[in-house]
């Protein structure tokens, strides 16, 4: 699938990369990381960043400077030449968001809202459908059904873990693989893999020592891409740090990813 002018991802095209912050923090920060991560990647790649978390624990966390402000910052790092992806939350947000960025996000809570998922359809944008976690890898097929009854087939599936009793989740590889039988790319979520719902109070907990060791597993599989989000201090983070990946982490474990998945996908 042509992502962008400069980025495939599917079947024939290299593991496929998607990086970036949780939330936007600032516009400095954005584009701080957005040249960290093509440095340490080098090649094309799918910026990642949430103009706005609208499912924080706590309705004191932190959401991200807003639709206005945030699109107006992914549209500049856009402009710079990277392919850029952002969640929407609501259908009226579809268009405004697809005016600015390259991949419109349905988050992994959102993913059976018909009327979301028909209204980033219509854009005419690359889909990325986060399987939710509570919804089985042969049921996520019903939430891209919605997307291409609109005409658009540009579909990504990310799994991002199956919730498992409270405050865990786990990851099930026989789903990727029954994710790739419905036909469109099929990308694993690394670092929301190894969250832990709710367990710090306020705020999700997390386990990022786990993020590189079910990466690989999911590059043996032979998904098309891997979804991780990164910060230089994940400790200051202002969403999810608990289950960021470090960023001078990234460099060496896309490059072991890289050498698994070309040996599998020969």
């Amino acid at each position: 699938m042509q992502i962008s002018e400069s980025l495939r991802l599917g079947a024939e095209a290299p593991l496929g990369l998607i990086a970036g912050p949780c939330v936007i923090e600032s516009e400095a920060h954005a584009f701080f990381l957005a040249s960290e991560i093509a440095k340490a990647v080098d090649g094309p790649f799918v910026f990642k960043a949430s103009f706005d978390k609208a499912n924080r624990s706590s309705v004191g966390s932190f959401r991200g400077p807003g639709i206005e402000e945030g699109l107006r910052i992914l549209k500049g790092i856009r402009a710079l030449g990277h392919t850029v992806l952002t969640d929407i939350h609501e259908p009226w947000q579809a268009e405004r968001a697809a005016e600015a960025v390259d991949i419109l996000q349905i988050p992994a809570f959102l993913c059976r809202q018909t009327d979301l998922l028909l209204a980033a359809g219509r854009t005419g944008r690359v889909v990325n459908i986060k399987k939710g976690q509570f919804v089985s890898p042969y049921d996520i097929g019903h939430a891209a059904e919605k997307v291409a009854s609109t005409g658009n087939h540009r579909i990504v599936l990310t799994e991002r873990g199956t919730s498992f009793g409270y405050n865990n989740l786990v990851v099930d590889m026989r789903g990727l693989a029954v994710m790739r039988e419905f036909g469109y790319p099929v990308v694993f979520d690394a670092t929301h893999s190894v969250q832990m719902p709710g367990a710090g109070g306020t705020v999700s907990g997390g386990e990022p020592r786990f993020i590189e060791p079910l990466a690989r597993a999911a590059a043996a599989v032979g998904v098309d891409g891997v979804f991780v989000e990164v910060h230089e201090a994940p400790e200051r983070a202002l969403s999810d740090g608990a289950n960021a990946l470090r960023l001078d982490l990234l460099a060496p474990m896309l490059g072991r990813l890289r050498a698994i998945s070309g040996l599998v996908r020969g």
